[in-house]
């Protein structure tokens, strides 16, 4: 990502938009656009690193309420929500932390939450499970601003491999949505 090239096409919309880059509250805009694009954009250049993993044996795994961000491709406006993740292990797991990566992964990109769903669950099906299954739940600002002007919630689902089972799927769907309950010490 070339920063100065950002910082200039940022001082040019500034301009565009009939306001003066010069003025004390737009001065440093330009700086902070770049370093804020190329943080949340960052998914272009990250690895999940689900190449660590330990040789253990599970029946399902199940990370809930994985928290992610993106931008819209359509109008470069953040959706966000929360991503489940669900796979069946082939005699392996993933480090916790590296199914948070692979979501950020794709969600750090200029993005539509149905590709991001279907990528998230390719990935993982791609690295040998036995199945996959990937639940987005998302909130769009383009929805909310423009447009209908509505603050629905959109939910995408991908599965892959052995989730193709309705039942099983169904079942791993429910305890997604079962409320939480506190883990107690």
């Amino acid at each position: 990502m070339n920063k100065e090239r950002i910082k200039k096409l940022v001082r040019e919309l500034l301009v565009e938009l009939g306001e003066n880059p010069e003025r004390e509250g737009l001065r440093e805009t330009p700086e902070r656009i770049a370093e804020l694009y190329e943080e949340i954009l960052e998914g272009y250049k990250m690895d999940s690193e689900l190449d660590v993993t330990f040789s253990e044996e599970s029946d399902v795994v199940v990370v809930r309420e994985i928290q992610f961000y993106s931008m819209c491709e359509h109008h470069m406006l953040p959706f966000f929500g929360k991503v489940h993740v669900a796979y069946l292990p082939s005699g392996k797991v993933f480090g916790i932390s590296k199914l948070v990566r692979l979501v950020e992964k794709y969600a750090k990109r200029l993005q539509i939450q149905e590709r991001m769903t279907k990528q998230v669950a390719d990935e993982l099906q791609r690295m040998g499970v036995r199945g996959a299954l990937v639940l987005a739940e998302g909130d769009h600002m383009c929805m909310r601003m423009r447009g209908v002007k509505n603050n629905s919630k959109i939910m995408t689902i991908a599965y892959r491999g052995e989730f193709e089972k309705k039942e099983l799927r169904d079942h791993i769907v429910s305890m997604i949505y079962t409320p939480r309950r506190e883990i107690s010490t």
